[in-house]
């Protein structure tokens, strides 16, 4: 028997964090859960913003039962405060799949685009096609965080071999 596996993808930002729940059954069974953003207050103070995310990643583990988490990789950039406010971002994510004990395992944007598109370059509007082939939705997830999200966790699932079996 092929057990079915949750992953809960994660696209953090610090103005819109992404999220995708996905279900994968074998090597090529892969269906669509949830999806959306974690509700953060654009006018709230950036540390409000971070308890958001780390409250409402919380709130994802606890209604989804995730098996296992992917988060985005950092990425560099040439704004300094946007990079930092990005890994804080990153991190209070990352603290509250650590607090959950699921395994967490992480990928570069690029790896994200090469394992979906076979081009690491490629635009954030070639993924999500790219997601709503591979998961066979009826719409395009907007916005781009969401299907950014459901990505990185479709990458995961075609990284791990282990859920062939």
């Amino acid at each position: 028997m092929i057990r079915v596996n949750v992953v809960l993808g994660i696209d953090p930002g610090s103005r819109t964090t992404g999220f995708g729940v996905i279900a994968c059954q074998g090597k090529d069974g892969w269906s669509h859960i949830a999806s959306g953003t974690v509700s953060l207050s654009p006018g709230a103070p950036f540390f409000e913003r971070l308890k958001a995310i780390y409250r409402g990643t919380v709130s994802l583990i606890e209604t989804y039962s995730p098996d296992q988490v992917a988060v985005e990789d950092v990425f560099y950039s040439h704004n300094v405060k946007s990079a930092l406010q990005l890994g804080q971002a990153r991190g209070a994510a990352l603290v509250a799949a650590l607090n959950s004990d699921r395994p967490i395992h992480t990928y570069a944007a690029r790896e994200v685009k090469q394992a979906l598109t076979g081009n690491g370059s490629a635009s954030k509007e070639q993924v999500r096609h790219m997601v709503v082939q591979i998961l066979g939705l009826h719409s395009m997830p907007e916005p781009l965080d969401v299907s950014d999200a459901l990505a990185i966790a479709l990458c995961h699932a075609l990284r791990s071999k282990s859920w062939a079996e």
